[in-house]
């Protein structure tokens, strides 16, 4: 069995944004994208990068992890009939529950995890979640040139980075210096100092990182 995907990203951030009375051109020059843009994300005709997806949670005032569950902390049951006419496992709703604050685990086998492909390459896989935390447990993957930022642009967002690079490289430009992840190398950094992640290798780079909320 392959892991269970995430469809519902777009419809995730719609309700969100609707929730806080925000336009999608209001959103997208915050942003400094196109409307169009934020609309083809929504609908789920484009996904966001992982930069672009950083900019909107922050913008929204929710963390990444949210974008995985299905319905929001209020069991909003538009998310969760959205996500259901996508085709997400009905397992996967029933483990993460009718609302934020369940957990997904506390074993999360190759099969049941969710993933995420994003924009330009990077696919993120959630290795589990505990009740009322807020930490991003992913395996991520970069294709060969693979970036986090179609536009190259550096992202920045709250919180702290931890990874540990499995196998690949990976080139992590940090403020002004570039660092350089070979199999074995582990990074850490506030997650608000400008940085973006590539892939300039032949070989998918494979590592395991956590992203938490606040430093």
């Amino acid at each position: 069995m392959a892991p269970a995907p995430v469809p519902y990203v777009g419809t995730r951030l719609r309700v969100e944004r609707q929730r806080r009375g925000v336009s999608v051109r209001s959103l997208a020059r915050e942003l400094g994208v196109s409307a169009s843009l934020i609309s083809q994300i929504e609908t789920g005709k484009s996904q966001p990068s992982v930069s672009t997806l950083y900019a909107i949670t922050t913008a929204l005032g929710i963390s990444v992890e949210a974008v995985f569950d299905p319905v929001g902390a209020e069991g909003d049951e538009e998310t969760r009939e959205a996500a259901v006419g996508a085709g997400a496992p009905t397992t996967v709703l029933t483990a993460l529950g009718s609302h934020r604050g369940h957990r997904f685990g506390p074993l999360v086998t190759a099969e049941t995890r969710q993933v995420l492909r994003l924009d330009s390459g990077v696919t993120w896989e959630r290795l589990g979640q505990l009740p009322h935390t807020h930490v991003d447990f992913l395996r991520i993957t970069y294709d060969p040139g693979g970036t986090s930022s179609s536009t190259e642009r550096l992202m920045r967002h709250p919180g702290a980075e931890y990874g540990f690079l499995i196998s690949g490289e990976l080139v992590l430009t940090l403020g002004f210096e570039e660092i350089r992840l070979c199999p074995g190398d582990a990074i850490s950094f506030e997650s608000t100092t400008p940085h973006r992640y590539r892939n300039d290798g032949a070989e998918p780079a494979v590592g395991i990182w956590f992203v938490t909320e606040s430093a």
